[in-house]
């Protein structure tokens, strides 16, 4: 703003800080300005320069950067004077749970940047151009190593989360047509092994390339037409010149991963991300959250969710430091890998905070490295934010909304602003929107409000396709018309506050956010159905507990006639039902049997009516 402000805002112009949110409006109105200067700040390298920033002759929504060729894995691994970045810099830095007083493990971009190559290598040996890749294991360097790798050959990654049941991995290889997936023989936490191999190869048939989670060695025996890793490998070097790789070079528009977002029909949608997004996630983390050359990013997630690939192009394409931690962020091994790694932007989900806060297992530890704070994936606690801010002289939080079909946050906290815990303070850079009432009539612009975001379609990263579902159908049917552009439905219900902070206040729809994971009402519903006899059918809603926080999942139960069953005795057997056929990390708050449901004519259920009395019952309860 101090380089570009004057010259763009003219007289308008004063700082940084008092004239940020003009600054955010001339990006919206002029996103050209905005993303010529900033592609000169990341580490983006074109083949074929783009013709220009935005096509806006091509229908609907413009076409962003047209006929430039690269390849965006490409640009994560070179050298650049511009960000001060060198064969020599470091690249990522981890450390494996159980190994806290060895000294934390270092890779400069030279060494990531060979590894790459060589799996880069033995991916031709073993699969073909544009093939689907799926990776289900944690979020490790090898993972990493292998994300970038299959970039890098002109494949395309299939995201698959870790905690996913067998039966939602089947889900996903069956909609991706995925050719072979990488994953390892067990996941360590907390000292226990638990399976993940089994997991896989019970939900698809496809080629599988196992890694050992320790050691050398598989404890697993493999099918006949899977590899270990070291097998893999080993193909590479049928190649003359194995520690070369000549990058597989695309349109900006080519696919480069498929990742998955739960909707609310129960299956979930197949989002490609194009290498448009890399540069949306990596140019947002640069101007909300200061990532830059010489900082260490830290991100407790996994590649099946989008907060990993964002993690990883959010460090490496602004030339920073990405730090992985191989075991379970829950517990002081993380805190302690934070501190000695010298962690300076760490990012959490508020599940988490909470656990730090409650067991006091962060205690005695040194964060004063730690620049910002960023929390996303659900509703976060003032107090628990406020107790996490302390560990680094109350450093600021951001907040950060956004959807994995964005491939960025569309709100967000920026660092020339005043944050409040709990609150975004801005649109994130080029993103307009609007708050719309019951009626879908947008909200005057400064005026606090409540209502349905919709989101302005100009939007340099968002998706323009889906694999499996109509994209019309999903992001701008029924959305109303705005100044001539037909919005984009997100989903969130905004409130607007008196200062202009915003606030999440859930979904339109019918999603859920359970533990920083979105999930439908009738994925949960189609497993309790069948939980036990006397059931006749099941609605589940999602709540935000009255003094803030994660949402609990509440599930209603209508028995059949004759039957008596207890709360806690369905509550039991739901939790392990979903633990065991949807997701392990989700949770029953709280179950309830009631005589009937409410239903429209067309005898649709009406969860918003049953989420407001389950609200209300559990208020009069919090007053009691």
């Amino acid at each position: 703003m101090e380089l570009q402000g004057p010259k763009l805002l003219g007289a308008s112009y004063k700082d940084p800080i008092s004239s940020f949110s003009l600054f955010q409006k001339f990006s919206i109105q002029n996103p050209e300005i905005y993303w010529s200067i900033v592609l000169q700040e990341l580490s983006v390298t074109f083949q074929k320069a783009p013709r220009c920033i935005l096509d806006r002759t091509e229908k609907p929504n413009g076409r962003w950067l047209p006929d430039s060729m690269l390849n965006i894995a490409e640009c994560c691994l070179r050298s650049s004077s511009r960000l001060l970045r060198d064969d020599n810099s470091l690249a990522i830095v981890w450390r494996d749970e159980g190994c806290d007083n060895s000294n934390v493990n270092h890779m400069t971009l030279k060494q990531l940047r060979e590894k790459v190559t060589l799996v880069a290598n033995a991916l031709d040996a073993t699969f073909s151009k544009g093939d689907a890749v799926a990776i289900d294991m944690p979020l490790t360097v090898d993972a990493v190593v292998i994300y970038l790798a299959i970039v890098l050959a002109g494949l395309v990654v299939v995201s698959i989360a870790d905690s996913f049941a067998a039966n939602e991995v089947a889900v996903r290889l069956l909609i991706s047509k995925a050719k072979g997936i990488f994953t390892q023989d067990f996941i360590l936490r907390g000292g226990k092994k638990y399976p993940l191999y089994s997991r896989v190869i019970e939900g698809g048939s496809c080629k599988a390339i196992v890694i050992p989670v320790t050691g050398n060695r598989l404890e697993v025996d493999l099918r006949e037409q899977d590899l270990s890793w070291e097998e893999f490998l080993s193909t590479a070097k049928e190649f003359p010149r194995s520690n070369c790789y000549s990058p597989m070079y695309h349109s900006i528009d080519a696919v480069t991963n498929i990742l998955f977002s739960s909707g609310t029909t129960g299956k979930p949608k197949a989002i490609p991300w194009t290498q448009l997004s890399p540069i949306r996630c990596a140019a947002d983390s640069w101007a909300h959250m200061d990532v830059q050359a010489g900082d260490v990013f830290c991100w407790p997630t996994n590649l099946g969710w989008a907060m990993g690939p964002v993690s990883v192009y959010s460090s490496l394409l602004v030339g920073a430091t990405l730090a992985l931690y191989h075991g379970s962020p829950l517990g002081h091994g993380f805190g302690k890998f934070v501190q000695d790694a010298g962690v300076t932007i760490l990012g959490t989900i508020p599940s988490l905070v909470k656990t730090w806060k409650d067991t006091r297992c962060m205690e005695g530890l040194n964060w004063t490295k730690i620049r910002y704070f960023a929390s996303t994936g659900e509703t976060s606690n003032v107090d628990d934010d406020l107790w996490l801010s302390s560990r680094s002289y109350y450093k600021p939080l951001f907040e950060c909304c956004g959807g994995t079909e964005l491939g960025s946050s569309f709100i967000v906290g920026s660092p020339v602003q005043p944050q409040a815990f709990g609150a975004f303070s801005t649109a994130s850079m080029t993103t307009g929107f609007v708050i719309l009432d019951e009626h879908g009539i947008p909200f005057p612009e400064d005026q606090p409000c409540i209502g349905e975001i919709g989101l302005f379609p100009i939007y340099l990263g968002a998706s323009n396709e889906l694999l499996n579902a109509d994209h019309d159908e999903v992001y701008f049917k029924g959305m109303p018309i705005y100044n001539g552009m037909q919005l984009r439905r997100h989903g969130d219900i905004i409130r607007r506050t008196v200062g202009g902070y915003l606030i999440v206040q859930g979904r339109a729809d019918d999603t859920m956010n359970l533990g920083g994971i979105k999930t439908s009402s009738v994925e949960i519903e189609r497993i309790c159905d069948h939980v036990d006899e006397s059931i006749l059918e099941t609605a589940a809603v999602s709540l935000s507990p009255i003094e803030g926080g994660p949402e609990q999942l509440v599930i209603l139960v209508v028995l059949k006639k004759q039957y008596v069953k207890s709360s806690q005795e369905l509550k039991d057997k739901f939790s392990k039902a979903i633990q065991r056929n949807l997701n392990p990390l989700f949770k029953v708050g709280f179950v309830k049997i009631v005589p009937s449901f409410p239903r429209t004519a067309s005898n649709k259920l009406l969860r918003r009516v049953l989420r407001k009395q389950m609200k209300d019952e559990l208020a009069l309860r919090s007053q009691l």
